[in-house]
């Protein structure tokens, strides 16, 4: 039997457990799922394609553009709430409201839309089986995410990591419809980068390579590089791709809190106290539309101020 491109990409995912990775992806597609508009006004749904789009739906467009150019995830839940129901055969509306559940630590939502993320792309497959192939994966992976947090690591490893495997053949299957389309190397570029960041013998920069060439938007493009770059303790890198995704959706509180966290981390490894002040000033951006944001992600954004704050009366810390 021939080994999926998963095990042959990342060969040590045979023997980690995959939690830490599943965190890390499922925040990836939380992300890549709820996506900024830039297609022709004609087929302004598609916000991924300028030749052959699909008219994924105007309400699902509604909330991708409360997510990434307000950055407003409660405006994004009512939208989705009419998505559901003038568009239901589009998987996307699905996974996004599974992947906003995830954000939320809302189990039984995030079970109940994996499967319907699922149910709804396998039966796009005859019509579609770019996409359907597509957010089969991303259903499996969701349902992969539940079993890891309904049965804990030790319990649940095996199932989500043969659910990795199935993610990865039905990402194989849309590569073979079009190996190119903008859509599937958004999100397979993101799961790659992400992957890559966090494993050894990985090569990062062949992942950005091709998320940079295929991949679109651009916007999510340049912020998942950003991540991969901070991740990767490379900072100027980091900051130049957040300045250009900062550029594109200046009024997403969360562009500024990625950039503060890339500022604060330069500002540790130099040592320099304005880099510091910098990063505390796009925190409090970051903050100054926190109505809009999960409670959780507040919270978080708030230690993480705090802590730059603190830094800067105590350069011990």
């Amino acid at each position: 039997m021939l080994k999926s491109k998963m095990t042959v990409r990342f060969p040590v995912l045979q023997t980690i457990v995959p939690a830490k990775l599943y965190r890390l992806v499922t925040v990836a597609f939380a992300a890549t799922l709820a996506l900024n508009v830039w297609a022709s006004p004609s087929w302004a749904a598609d916000p991924f394609r300028t030749k052959e789009p699909r008219n994924i739906g105007n309400k699902t467009e509604a909330a991708f553009k409360a997510i990434f150019q307000q950055g407003d995830y409660q405006s994004a839940d009512r939208y989705l709430q009419e998505a559901l129901s003038a568009e239901p055969k589009e998987p996307l509306a699905y996974a996004m409201k599974a992947s906003l559940a995830y954000t939320n630590n809302d189990l039984a939502t995030l079970d109940t839309y994996s499967k319907k993320t699922l149910e709804t792309a396998q039966n796009l497959i005859s019509t579609d089986p770019l996409r359907g192939n597509l957010y089969t994966a991303v259903g499996l992976f969701l349902e992969g995410a539940v079993i890891l947090q309904r049965e804990g690591t030790v319990s649940g490893a095996p199932q989500a990591l043969s659910r990795l495997r199935q993610v990865y053949d039905h990402l194989d299957k849309a590569e073979a419809v079009s190996p190119n389309d903008p859509e599937l190397n958004l999100l397979r570029g993101y799961m790659d980068l992400m992957l890559s960041v966090n494993l050894p013998f990985a090569n990062p920069e062949q992942a950005i390579q091709k998320l940079e060439k295929n991949a679109s938007p651009q916007y999510l493009v340049d912020r998942g590089i950003a991540l991969a770059y901070r991740d990767l303790k490379q900072y100027s890198q980091a900051l130049e791709y957040a300045n250009r995704a900062l550029k594109a959706t200046p009024d997403n509180p969360e562009s500024y809190y990625l950039k503060a966290q890339i500022l604060r981390e330069q500002a540790r490894k130099e040592k320099n106290s304005q880099l510091m002040q910098e990063a505390v000033g796009h925190f409090d951006k970051a903050l100054s539309k926190k109505s809009q944001l999960p409670s959780d992600l507040t919270r978080q954004i708030e230690r993480e101020r705090r802590r730059a704050a603190e830094s800067l009366s105590n350069p011990a810390k």
